[in-house]
């Protein structure tokens, strides 16, 4: 080993370390590994740079694009909503109708807005038929995952690992090479969730009816009595902030009731008045700090609730998860100014299908935490012009953007460019890049999508996040890193012949998918899998579409891929019930996966 290598190993264990613990947000890790290689002289501004440019990355950012229209045109999304229809046989025949178009749509589109979108669909569907929505909300998200497996353009790893194919002079992926080998594993998995993974799925309330219920134990509720001359009361006419209400130890100030109003969020300017009923969630070990404030009495046995809170004023109760992309990790809720930004009020966070228990305003915010908001009437727009979380609470009837769509001639067009350009790339008349570059333009000339709609449906982090293991990749190949890591492996699973060294491969690549994200997976494990075939013999293309399809196989944790996040919290779920549902649907991938390689290509 050179010191080149080992310098190159250090710094990539340490990056996946910093991934696992979850120090910064993973594009920022990856990138700052990439500066690294880049100063030490490893690479040359060139090769460091590479992967902004490469065509795998440009086609993830414009079907970013075109995932943004159709999900505006909200075709498909209804379209799929209407297959549910009416629960029979405990719902199994509901949630058989409902996975295979929405695998059949994800081999087509990023299932991350599928998944957003179908999300407080479900949950409605669930409560209205009374059946527990985590029976159908795990399955969903896997679903989406084994259509993305199916195509070219099913997921940003397929074509992250296409375009590091085409740099490396090698053909690349066609629409339909890696369902040649997936298709059979993706049916098995939908008939394996709609059978035994249905009865192992948890029978869990979701967060916002737990909530619901239990809001007496934390709402406290304060009056700003009338015991006081008016002016001797030294609260009334102060505003919240003067009042010293707005930074309480333990405690945060939801809303204010003053006779028939509701008033949410509560801003600093907000006058307080006499008799009004200040609402406050948090800590009720800390409420004798404000008992003993002359002006404010403690409401005992009183009846608030949050549904009680949010009739009136237009506002509504709103879940919504914190996203791998948002602006908001890994920084103390009162520090984003959630607020101001946002016109909600949080009511409470919840992780790992607990209530964290602590002010409001200092918890610090991780990937997959469920907020319970109290909205105002602003959030819906300031909420769909960020990326800071996902909105998994139903629309309120007149907000809904996916009601009434189907007569729109746009939202047809939309599908009906789509649909012509992926038959241009099936029969190899455009390349996928050049395709989908078509597509963008027809929606931007016929006003399908505006420019600023365009710019905000692009993740930059997750581009950010490819273009720099682009990179690394490199670092690894250039360096002999790759080719060493990989006579390592192949002495461990030589004993085991060739059929070791694919199920080494595979639990490796799925391993870093877990504890990292699927696109940093891919990308480190490509040179590895180059170098593990040109010395076994094996066809390369085999061991890629192996790590290829592993690093979107994510199955066994809520992080390890954006649709698992996305459920994670609206269903109630913990971290082991996705290893229980998860773990029988890996094997069944991965042995149906090896099998169909054995078959074409061994």
């Amino acid at each position: 080993m050179t010191w080149e290598m080992g310098f190159v190993l250090f710094v990539v264990l340490l990056m996946m370390f910093a991934l696992v613990k979850e120090i910064a947000r993973a594009d920022i890790i990856v990138f700052v590994a990439l500066v690294i290689f880049l100063m030490s002289g490893i690479l040359t501004p060139q090769e460091a740079l590479s992967g902004f440019s490469n065509e795998g990355m440009m086609t993830v950012a414009l079907l970013f694009i075109i995932a943004g229209a159709i999900q505006k045109s909200g075709v498909v999304n209804q379209a799929l909503s209407r297959m549910l229809g009416t629960p029979k046989a405990s719902g199994i025949r509901s949630l058989f109708k409902l996975l295979i178009p929405v695998s059949g749509v994800s081999a087509f589109l990023n299932n991350t807005p599928i998944v957003v979108t179908l999300t407080p669909i479900v949950k409605e569907w669930c409560t209205k038929h009374k059946i527990s929505p985590s029976k159908f909300l795990i399955p969903l998200s896997y679903a989406s995952i084994l259509g993305g497996i199916l195509t070219l353009m099913g997921t940003s790893t397929n074509l992250v690992i296409h375009g590091l194919m085409l740099d490396r002079g090698m053909d690349g992926y066609s629409l339909f090479t890696l369902g040649l080998v997936s298709l059979p594993a993706s049916i098995l998995g939908i008939i394996y969730l709609v059978t035994i993974g249905q009865k192992i799925l948890p029978d869990y309330k979701g967060m916002t009816e737990t909530i619901e219920e239990q809001s007496r134990e934390y709402l406290i509720e304060i009056l700003v009595h009338d015991n006081y001359p008016f002016l001797d009361n030294p609260y009334v006419g102060l505003s919240v902030e003067e009042a010293g209400l707005r930074n309480l130890e333990g405690l945060y100030l939801v809303g204010i009731i003053r006779k028939k109003e509701r008033i949410f969020p509560v801003k600093n300017t907000t006058k307080i008045k006499v008799n009004d009923r200040l609402i406050f969630t948090g800590l009720i070990s800390k409420i004798a700090d404000l008992q003993n404030r002359k002006g404010l009495q403690l409401r005992t046995g009183s009846e608030v609730s949050l549904d009680k809170l949010k009739n009136g004023n237009g506002g509504q109760l709103v879940e919504v998860v914190v996203s791998h992309q948002s602006s908001l990790l890994y920084r103390r809720l009162k520090e984003t100014h959630f607020r101001s930004k946002f016109d909600a009020g949080v009511i409470a966070v919840h992780r790992n299908k607990e209530r964290i228990h602590s002010k409001i305003g200092d918890i610090v915010l991780k990937p997959g935490d469920t907020l319970l908001l109290l909205a105002g009437v602003d959030f819906t727009d300031r909420a769909a012009a960020s990326n800071d979380f996902y909105i998994v609470t139903p629309y309120k009837k007149e907000d809904h953007p996916l009601l009434n769509r189907l007569g729109d001639k746009k939202a047809w067009l939309a599908i009906g460019t789509l649909a012509a350009m992926i038959g241009l790339v099936s029969f190899d008349v455009l390349s996928m890049f050049k395709a989908m570059s078509m597509t963008v333009l027809l929606y931007l000339i016929f006003k399908i999508i505006s420019a600023d709609e365009a710019k905000n449906s692009i993740q930059f982090n997750v581009l950010l996040l490819i273009a720099s293991a682009f990179g690394i990749g490199e670092a690894m190949f250039k360096t002999g890193t790759a080719e060493w890591i990989a006579d390592h492996l192949i002495d461990v699973a030589d004993p085991l012949g060739m059929l070791g060294i694919l199920v080494l491969m595979y639990l490796l690549t799925s391993l870093f998918t877990e504890v990292m994200t699927n696109n940093a997976a891919a990308v480190l494990m490509f040179p590895i899998a180059v170098e593990t075939a040109n010395h076994t013999g094996l066809e390369p293309l085999a061991m890629i579409i192996l790590i290829t399809i592993a690093a979107s196989a994510s199955f066994l944790s809520p992080i390890g891929y954006q649709t698992n996040l996305i459920v994670y919290g609206p269903g109630g779920y913990r971290f082991t019930d996705y290893i229980k549902v998860g773990l029988p649907l890996s094997i069944i991938v991965m042995v149906t996966t090896i099998a169909m390689l054995n078959l074409f290509w061994i």
